[in-house]
């Protein structure tokens, strides 16, 4: 039986050495987890049952086990590079063949397809045209790098400080070109549904009195002022003509206008044509809200809006949930995608597919899926990758005592064969 028992002790180092040359051989692979060889020991079934003398007729290897550990990170210049931080892998997907991977050097096809170096399509979450993100069954992601389109002003917010020691001006119809007719005027661009740009200059003239009107809807009105609009040099609605007034109390704070389904308080919504071939009649709010009338010079504490024009995709950046930004050349930016993750009750039970990717298994149960840092899913990082998991250190270590294991053994049967000559050559 010596021999038998050697021989298994032989096949059990060679397994070992095997399983340490083929991490150290992936000491370089992106995503990469080291392989653990386990052993137990075997016994000849006794027809008299257990007994105290039995021995042992050798060892065999009862698993091979995959350390999935969270390798190191480390950043790159490729924006779509990604790690995963915590557990979790990548759905891939190959002709509906889906496989998963920790491997997250993935690049842009000619098709517009995220996919890794063997042309595997990454899955996750597609956004709609208007960058909403639908959290539907996973599907390849394609990545749109067509110029996002241009946007007309729908809203803008006006946020200024009129001071309350003005005086009334002494022009007596408001004209852009004559600085008498008003106090104080501030200017933005806007854009038309194609994109095109065009200044829009507020002006503000204090009323000599509170309109009638005016102190009837706001009963503590203390002064008003008339808000005139050009885009572009033309005033709208028309020449000489206010879109609206602003009226404060005495403590400095904007009581006029009031709130107008669908305007809210403090909100005016002016109407033009902006010409160029552009939709005409384009609706625009004003929320003046946040404006004030105080012992101050006038001031602009916030002037925006939320049009643009055409942009070129310039670049993509990925957050930690796994939405993928793409970044506009007119600043804008819009979610194009999410990536999903998937994780398993029992990692251990995946079949191995070398190109570092994986298989569900009934072992390891089914996927299950959701978007990164949901659940126990871990976080993406954009920009970096997750090194392998392998320790050249330990491996090497482990190596010399796979070796001595091997060499005892050989020893072994060295010594079975020296007893048995022994016997052979007895008289």
């Amino acid at each position: 039986m010596g021999f038998q028992q050697a021989l298994s002790g032989l096949d059990a180092a060679n397994s070992q050495l095997d399983a340490i040359g083929n991490n150290i051989a992936n000491a370089d692979t992106v995503g990469f987890k080291e392989s653990n060889v386990q052993f137990s020991d075997v016994f000849a079934a006794s027809l008299n049952g257990s007994g105290t003398n039995q021995t042992g007729i050798g060892t065999q290897v009862s698993a091979i086990t995959q350390q999935f550990a969270q390798g190191n990170i480390t950043a790159t210049n490729n924006s779509l590079d990604m790690a995963i931080n915590g557990q979790g892998f990548y759905r891939m997907s190959q002709n509906g063949t889906i496989s998963f991977s920790r491997n997250g050097q993935f690049q842009l096809d000619k098709n517009g397809f995220l996919v890794d170096a063997q042309g595997l399509q990454v899955t996750g979450y597609q956004a709609d045209t208007n960058g909403n993100i639908v959290a539907a069954t996973p599907v390849p992601l394609n990545i749109p790098t067509a110029n996002l389109n241009p946007s007309a002003t729908a809203n803008a917010t006006v946020g200024v400080n009129l001071d309350a020691s003005s005086t009334t001006p002494t022009g007596t119809t408001f004209n852009p070109l004559d600085p008498t007719s008003f106090n104080n005027s501030t200017s933005m661009t806007i854009y038309d549904s194609l994109g095109n740009s065009h200044i829009a200059t507020l002006y503000f003239s204090l009323d000599s009195a509170v309109p009638s009107a005016v102190s009837t809807a706001a009963p503590t009105a203390s002064s008003a002022w008339s808000a005139y609009l050009t885009v572009d040099g033309n005033t709208v609605p028309s020449a000489g003509t206010s879109f609206g007034t602003l009226a404060f109390n005495s403590s400095g704070s904007l009581v006029y206008p009031p709130a107008a389904a669908p305007l809210k308080a403090g909100q005016i919504q002016v109407s033009f044509n902006p010409g160029n071939g552009a939709a005409p009649s384009q609706k625009m709010t004003l929320d003046f809200s946040s404006t004030s009338q105080y012992g101050a010079p006038f001031g602009v504490n916030q002037l925006s809006q939320d049009g643009y024009t055409s942009g070129q995709l310039s670049g993509f950046s990925t957050s930690p949930s796994g939405i993928i930004q793409g970044r506009y050349s007119n600043g804008q930016s819009k979610d194009l995608g999410q990536i999903v993750l998937a994780n398993f009750t029992d990692p251990q039970g995946l079949q191995q597919m070398g190109n570092g990717q994986w298989a569900e298994t009934t072992t390891s149960g089914p996927a299950l899926v959701g978007a990164p840092s949901t659940g126990n899913l871990g976080v993406i990082q954009s920009g970096a990758t997750e090194s392998s998991k392998v320790d050249l250190t330990t491996e090497l270590v482990n190596m010399i005592t796979a070796q001595r294991d091997y060499q005892a053994n050989a020893q072994a049967i060295k010594t079975e064969d020296q007893i048995q000559q022994t016997l052979v050559n007895l008289r």
